[in-house]
């Protein structure tokens, strides 16, 4: 397998509870496939492509490393991307936290 629909892989990598969710979170423009915006759940991601998702208070950058069949345990889902998210944003909010707190 070579590609697979992203609200299929959203759900075998165990990003949201259910397909219905994943479809629902690509039709709200909430996803990202290589920076353009996924509208369609049946859009396909491939291998090497970069999956952007903005979720409740957070936002994932996920590289796509491969498909399974169906949806496993949660290791197996987690080998399906590499999460390339920096904690550069906690770190800027504790920055910011810290500046506060010194500038009193």
């Amino acid at each position: 397998m070579d590609r697979q629909r992203i609200d299929k892989w959203l759900w075998h990598a165990r990003v949201v509870r259910s397909r219905s969710d994943a479809a629902a979170l690509v039709e709200a423009g909430r996803a990202r496939l290589n920076g353009q915006r996924a509208l369609e759940p049946s859009r396909l991601v491939r291998v090497g492509d970069v999956v952007t998702l903005a979720l409740d208070r957070t936002v994932r950058v996920l590289a796509v490393q491969g498909f399974s069949e169906r949806r496993g345990s949660p290791a197996a889902g987690r080998a399906l991307y590499r999460d390339l998210t920096t904690s550069s944003g906690s770190e800027a909010c504790a920055f910011a936290g810290a500046w506060r707190i010194n500038s009193r």
